[in-house]
């Protein structure tokens, strides 16, 4: 017998608005951004659930199909055929269970996704491929790893493929996914990194970056910068940042998408101060600080200052090679860290999830240390004369003279 469908009507599918979905009888039909339609399939059959994309209404698929597609799974049911074996799931293929891995993740707007989607999909699949996921061992991920580090690439970079492999161990493990039983998760083999050295800008070598920024070609660069030393923020993170995120009187900046999650950004009143007088230069007040150059590019706002950076770096004297972008963050929490102000606050400006890194910033450049080295600090105002030094000579203590140095003391 035919369902008779009174709210998923072809009508109402027709009059829909982008973002909006129906349900009836478990078939979900939603109009999405570019005004395609896609139809869905959320129904229990034998008492299992089952969660399909039929397809969209631009590849031709219709309400209908919809339908059949249940009854089908249904009828299966009833003869004992259905695609899901009774009592068990079918073993997922590594491939197989990293791409349902990244639907989800899209699906709920999961963290990192472009570096997780390039991790799996450039190297962790082409090499796991076609193992069944609760089969992936410590001893392969081992073998994983000496091959890639053969090849060429660096430590660091295989942590970074070993924690998107764990965190999809760790929800296919999980009790809501259920893809694999927790004991087959495998232990993900880490190797220690070097810790970089902390690159920072004097004083100095700040005004003349910044002068440089000013003089530039682009009439950006110089905000970029000034965002940069005023704040700690990352490069993307000033990027994409709009006017209308400002909250000009308590100098705070809205920042909704961060490694960290969100975040309230205190800002200076310099940099606060600046922003005013480039939002009255703008058509759009409440836009985008660094709008794109051309009305096709791919985000509305600037990706990266990557190349204007370098111009200025060598404008100002300076390598390239050891001053990026992020020199600038590095910069602002040394100079916070110097200034003796507390960890905790430290870590709301720099947007930090953990204080560990700061931790880093406070044993090497806290004024702790400053001030723990100055109990060392063993002077001598004298110097030994060459007669100590003459080879095969023996010098008796007596005839031992110090000869004092320009501008020390004399002995009372």
């Amino acid at each position: 017998m035919a369902l008779k469908f009174n709210r998923l009507t072809r009508p109402a599918i027709r009059g829909m608005e982008p973002g909006q979905r129906i349900n009836e009888h478990g078939v979900t039909v939603e109009k999405q951004a570019n005004a395609d339609v896609r139809y869905t399939v959320n129904v229990m059959v034998d008492g299992q659930r089952i969660h399909r994309v039929v397809g969209r209404e631009s590849e031709g698929v219709t309400r209908e199909q919809a339908e059949r597609y249940i009854e089908k799974v249904r009828t299966e049911a009833r003869e004992g055929r259905l695609d899901l074996p009774q009592g068990r799931k079918l073993h997922r293929s590594f491939e197989e269970g990293a791409e349902e891995y990244l639907r989800r993740l899209e699906a709920s707007g999961g963290k990192d996704l472009i570096n997780k989607r390039r991790h799996l999909r450039q190297h962790l699949i082409p090499y796991f491929g076609k193992t069944r996921l609760d089969k992936i061992s410590e001893f392969e991920l081992r073998k994983y790893r000496k091959q890639k580090s053969g090849d060429g690439m660096a430590h660091a970079s295989i942590n970074r493929h070993m924690a998107t492999l764990l965190h999809m161990m760790n929800r296919a493990a999980s009790k809501d996914w259920g893809w694999i039983k927790p004991e087959a998760k495998p232990g993900v083999p880490r190797v220690k990194e070097a810790r970089k050295k902390i690159n920072i800008l004097s004083p100095e070598q700040a005004d003349r970056l910044m002068s440089a920024a000013t003089a530039d070609q682009d009439g950006y660069i110089w905000l970029f910068v000034l965002f940069g030393l005023n704040t700690a923020m990352r490069h993307t993170e000033i990027l994409e940042r709009r006017f209308d995120e400002i909250d000009w009187d308590s100098c705070r900046i809205w920042i909704d998408k961060a490694k960290a999650g969100e975040r309230e950004q205190p800002i200076t009143s310099s940099l606060r101060d600046a922003l005013l007088r480039q939002r009255e230069m703008v058509d759009d007040q409440a836009g985008w600080i660094f709008p794109s150059r051309t009305a096709s590019a791919k985000t509305p706002h600037r990706r990266s200052m990557a190349k204007q950076f370098i111009r200025i770096v060598e404008r100002a004297g300076m390598i390239p090679a050891q001053c990026t972008p992020h020199i600038m963050r590095h910069t602002a929490i040394t100079r916070l860290v110097k200034a003796n102000v507390d960890l905790a606050t430290i870590k709301a400006i720099s947007g930090h999830k953990t204080l560990s890194m700061i931790l880093h910033y406070s044993h090497v450049h806290g004024v702790h240390v400053d001030d723990a080295i100055s109990v060392l600090d063993t002077g001598y105002s004298g110097a030994i004369t060459p007669e100590l030094h003459t080879s095969g000579k023996l010098v008796e203590s007596s005839k031992l003279r110090v000869v004092p140095q320009l501008g020390a003391k004399s002995a009372a």
